[in-house]
């Protein structure tokens, strides 16, 4: 494992091979997986700086993007890649998702004709993917396997078994029995037309939006597969919570530009290709697929809220619930699963049981204080402190007469202190290690974290940063209240969550 220093000072190296002097490299904040990312400023542009240890997942990214960006699908492009391939240089596709459109939607209450077409065009593009970019894809760089098989249905099905229906008390069920509908529903779906590429996790977070243009991102699990799990990922989506009228509304856009684009393929030279048979075969397997992705998706729930104890994914579990029970009700196959629709009858009995979590919101603390008087400040939480920011190793303004009766929160100051190389280099540090602990904090239903800055007196340094940073955090983390306090100065400034 790189420390912080050598992942940017690797990364600054290999954009500076590009010709482009780097200005500024920030981490972002942790997005649940393993790999870390920065945005860097660079005289020309903002960039993506990645690291992970997972050489095989990077190279299934770096053989999948070059390809897709070959075939001009809209897809970052990879610039630079360091020898030992842990760490690589892309393009920054900003911030924006299709999945803020989304929550924008739904805190309105219905859903505007803009992100429909956004879901038009990400679904105009799936087919792409899924027929172009499927033609001459090197699949022996898949991550971890090249094809949809059995093992990887069985894989999502165990998943649901094992991280979410085990955990559930109320729930009665015979492994055996459950097993053998997990079989006969296995089967059934590798019965499927498979000769596409299957994205894997083509879901709303995964599509930046650009210019109202959707690009795509994280299909380096993708691998060959058929059609009908990637439009169910994207549709069914429970977070999205996407109205039956508007879902059954792209599922036919998505079948059209499927028959239009196969029938401009070489697909349609081929002989005896029907497309009406192609539609009828979509349509036939699409309910256990819907079915196979939400018994996935509470596995993934299962796994992260009731095992991880992560609150945010276990107020997910209600939504999943909801369209796994419509799903069952209306479930169209040419065989029974009789277990397995026994079990999702008494999902009801869950759905307070979840409903009732009531999170609480996280509170923030930052003090600045004086390390002369005083020293560090109690941890009136209780849960022991939190973090304690030594900055008197940094230019101090307090030595300068101009400076002796102002604090970090005056102007004079802040530009002190901003125009000080050293001050940059600190803040990055402090905001990867502040913004990890809150993402993980909220994740897992944490109620308090407290930070504190200390320099000689408490009245610059100190104070400078535990202004910025409690800002930064209200404005990145607008669901947190955050709490300032100066300690020296006897001065609070509170910012309430929204």
């Amino acid at each position: 494992m790189l420390t912080l220093e050598e992942i940017k000072k690797t990364i600054a190296e290999l954009i500076e091979n590009l010709g482009e002097k780097v200005l500024e490299i920030v981490a972002m904040p942790s997005s649940g997986s393993s790999r870390r990312y920065f945005r860097v400023k660079t005289d020309k542009r903002y960039l993506i700086g990645a690291y992970n240890i997972n050489i095989e997942e990077n190279d299934a990214f770096f053989s999948f993007s070059k390809h897709f960006h070959e075939c001009g699908l809209p897809v970052p492009e990879i610039l630079a890649i360091s020898p030992s391939k842990e760490i690589y240089v892309q393009t920054d596709l900003g911030d924006a998702t299709l999945f803020h459109h989304v929550e924008n939607c739904l805190k309105n209450g219905s859903f505007d004709q803009n992100t429909i077409d956004l879901y038009k065009k990400s679904l105009d593009k799936l087919v792409d993917f899924q027929i172009i970019g499927h033609k001459g894809l090197d699949y022996s760089k898949a991550f971890p396997t090249p094809e949809f098989d059995e093992m990887s249905i069985m894989e999502d099905l165990n998943y649901f078994k094992y991280c979410f229906l085990k955990e559930q008390e109320e729930i009665s069920f015979n492994e055996t029995r459950l097993d053998a509908d997990f079989q006969r529903l296995a089967k059934y779906i590798l019965e499927a037309p498979s000769d596409f590429f299957m994205y894997r996790d083509f879901q709303s977070r995964n599509i930046m939006i650009v210019d109202n243009e959707p690009y795509f991102i994280d299909y380096q699990g993708g691998r060959k597969g058929p059609l009908q799990y990637d439009v169910v990922s994207l549709l069914y989506q429970v977070k999205a919570r996407i109205p039956e009228e508007i879902r059954l509304q792209l599922i036919d856009y998505y079948k059209q530009q499927l028959t239009i684009k196969a029938c401009h393929s070489e697909r349609s030279e081929e002989p005896h290709y029907d497309q009406q048979a192609h539609i009828e075969s979509f349509d036939k397997f699409f309910p256990a697929f819907v079915l196979l992705r939400l018994l996935q998706v509470l596995g993934a729930y299962g796994f992260r809220g009731l095992i991880q104890k992560k609150l945010h994914f276990m107020q997910s579990i209600p939504y999943a619930i909801r369209e796994i029970m419509k799903a069952c009700d209306k479930l169209s196959l040419p065989f029974e699963l009789p277990e397995l629709q026994a079990v999702i009858k008494q999902f009801g009995v869950l759905l307070m049981k979840y409903e009732n979590i009531e999170p609480e919101k996280l509170t923030v603390t930052v003090n600045s204080f004086s390390f002369k008087n005083g020293g560090v400040p109690y941890d009136k939480s209780g849960n022991g402190g939190g973090f304690v920011f030594d900055c008197r190793a940094l230019p101090n303004p307090g030595r300068y007469v101009e400076f002796k009766q102002k604090t970090g929160e005056d102007a004079e100051v802040q530009e002190f202190m901003d125009d000080k190389t050293d001050t940059h280099y600190f803040m990055q540090n402090v905001q990867m290690l502040v913004y990890q602990s809150i993402d993980n904090y909220l994740e897992r239903g944490f109620k308090n974290l407290q930070i504190n800055f200390g320099c000689t007196g408490g009245q610059h340094r100190s104070v400078f940063f535990a202004q910025k940073i409690g800002e930064l955090i209200h404005e990145n983390y607008p669901m947190v209240n955050v709490e300032i306090n100066h300690l020296a100065q006897h001065i609070s400034h509170i910012y309430e969550a929204k």
